[in-house]
């Protein structure tokens, strides 16, 4: 059977439908099944003045430029590019939901997300924090870790999208040592690192400096450390994170566990935006995402790079073959 990719748009008014539709023009390598309103693409598409035509044959999807096959969900209201409406965040889960079970069902290889706005789907009544969090919930697993690849750098996260000020209270030992072990497994079975070599980070300043600064890197992350070198982990730290990101502890690197979002992830897109890629370990199925936001203000304008979709299509069929 020949492995189909179920994509979803993300959030309407935003620039996702459009990066799908240009990258559409293009012949395809695998099946992509976009799971969205039919209407949206082609709106979409005539406002940016290119010729796109869909069907519904999700059993044998078409890879001719200028074509997408669509399991079609329809939109509450018609969308507005740059204009949010809270009428459509049930559409958007709703899209997220059957990328979901398809997968699980074995209907789909793997899905590839674009960008959500996550304050107007919580603005709906509809709690989310993000594709990572609803995915693990989807699929009814215990946990799950985010991971950010952008060439041969990849990063993941203890904690995800928390406030700052609850990142402390977060990091404790079962944390640590839950997602440390689904990376590990990831790097191991996903990305074929037959003996890891991960950098973690700390969480204060200078990793602490001896308890002078903090003392979780002493107390919490240094101990989960030494258990998992003690069992043959190639584990290194708790490391300053302003040190480990550094091209002499990079290269002899597979992966860097950073304590929070906005400790890891600066680094990383500013070293490959546009092309780095969101994916999601721990699930039963392969998900990828884009490295970006909904970018409303470029929204309809054809003018936002397709470079992180394409990216996060490309290490979705590589992962999930």
């Amino acid at each position: 059977m020949a492995l189909k990719l179920a994509i979803t748009p993300g959030e309407p008014a935003g620039i996702g439908p459009e990066l799908i539709v240009r990258l559409a023009q293009n012949e395809r390598t695998v099946d992509w099944v976009v799971i969205a309103d039919q209407s949206l693409l082609t709106r979409t598409a005539g406002r940016l003045g290119l010729t796109l035509t869909t069907d519904h044959s999700v059993s044998r999807p078409t890879r001719e430029p200028g074509r997408l096959s669509v399991l079609h969900v329809p939109l509450k209201v018609a969308e507005q590019p740059g204009v949010l409406d809270v009428r459509n965040a049930a559409y958007v889960l709703e899209t997220l939901v059957r990328a979901a079970q398809g997968c699980l069902q074995g209907e789909f290889g793997g899905v590839v997300t674009g960008p959500v706005q996550k304050s107007v789907i919580s603005d709906s009544g509809h709690p989310f924090s993000g594709h990572t969090e609803f995915f693990c919930e989807q699929a009814g697993v215990p946990d799950v870790v985010m991971l950010l690849v952008a060439d041969r750098l990849r990063v993941a996260l203890a904690t995800t999208h928390l406030p700052l000020a609850a990142v402390p209270a977060a990091i404790t030992a079962p944390l640590l040592e839950r997602r440390l072990g689904i990376l590990l497994d990831g790097l191991q079975r996903q990305f074929h690192c037959t003996k890891p070599r991960i950098l973690v980070a700390g969480l204060n300043p200078h990793a602490g400096e001896g308890g002078h600064l903090g003392r979780e890197e002493i107390e919490v992350i240094g101990p989960v450390c030494e258990r998992f070198r003690s069992r043959g982990v190639d584990v290194v730290g708790p490391l300053p994170a302003d040190t480990l990101f550094t091209a002499p502890y990079l290269a002899r690197a597979d992966a860097v566990f950073a304590m929070y979002h906005d400790q890891g992830l600066p680094v990383l897109k500013s070293h490959g935006f546009g092309r780095a890629v969101n994916v999601t370990l721990g699930l039963p199925f392969v998900r990828t995402s884009v490295d970006h936001g909904t970018a409303l203000d470029l929204a309809g304008r054809g003018t936002a790079d397709t470079g992180s979709l394409q990216a996060a299509l490309e290490l979705a069929a590589e992962l999930a073959r």
